[in-house]
């Protein structure tokens, strides 16, 4: 049986941690698998840090966590919780509640010559300005990339080795960018799966903050020339990792 780590991402999440989290225990406990639950809150000033901090204790065996003492943005999250994970399948779920994380039971195993893609239908209730942000995100990654994913930036299931072994570069949320293009240089298939967005219960969404977005303008003006470098590497990485599949 496959094994699973599972990270659950943080900033201001009070009203929403203490549940995400015991759903995704729940469902791992149903697995029947080995399993880690990491824990990442990125400074946050509601009192989820103190939570998040309650659970590791109560969860020595299977819980790690990892708080920040300034906010560093979702990249920095998402690469805690890649680089912290040990066992064989990896993903990453928001703390805000809005991945319903009984989607992931039907995947509990996976080829390693695909990862799992979950996508969002369009979202009406977003402003204009993050419809477009989401618009022109998807153009870049098509035209400059080559990805014809309907989601990027939602969640995704993968290989910890693979992800491992990827020589990760950037530290916004456009980490998702360079690892599908990666992948897709290494012929990895995507098996993408309509997702159900739980509408929002607490707080307000980050993703299209000025901050966040500076991050990600900095970053896809290298991303480019990030994954044409990729192609270098990609013989070593084939036989390094896919070859052991």
């Amino acid at each position: 049986m496959q094994s699973w780590s599972i990270g659950i991402i943080c900033f201001n999440e009070l009203g929403t941690i203490q549940n995400v989290f015991e759903d995704v225990h729940q469902m791992l406990k149903n697995f029947g698998c080995d399993f880690e639950i990491i824990l990442v809150d990125d400074a946050s000033t509601d009192g989820s840090k103190e939570i998040i901090q309650n659970i590791a204790t109560n969860h020595p065996k299977n819980v790690k966590s990892v708080c920040h003492e300034v906010n560093k943005g979702i990249g920095a999250s998402i690469r805690d919780v890649y680089f912290n994970a040990e066992k064989e399948n990896l993903v990453f779920v928001p703390g805000d509640g809005q991945f319903d994380v009984q989607e992931l039971i039907p995947y509990k195993e996976f080829d390693s010559n695909n990862y799992i893609c979950f996508y969002r239908q369009e979202n009406q209730s977003y402003s204009l300005f993050r419809n477009t942000l989401s618009f022109v995100n998807k153009i870049f990654n098509k035209v400059l990339l080559g990805l014809e994913l309907k989601d990027v930036n939602w969640v995704k299931a993968y290989k910890t080795s693979i992800i491992q072994n990827l020589d990760l570069k950037i530290h916004s949320s456009a980490i998702e960018s360079e690892i599908c293009a990666k992948l897709n240089k290494l012929k990895l298939d995507p098996i993408q799966v309509k997702s159900n967005y739980l509408p929002r219960t607490y707080g307000v969404s980050k993703g299209a903050s000025l901050t966040n977005m500076i991050r990600v303008g900095k970053e896809l003006s290298t991303l480019f020339f990030i994954v044409s470098k990729f192609k270098v590497k990609k013989k070593r990485i084939d036989k390094t990792v896919l070859a052991t599949k």
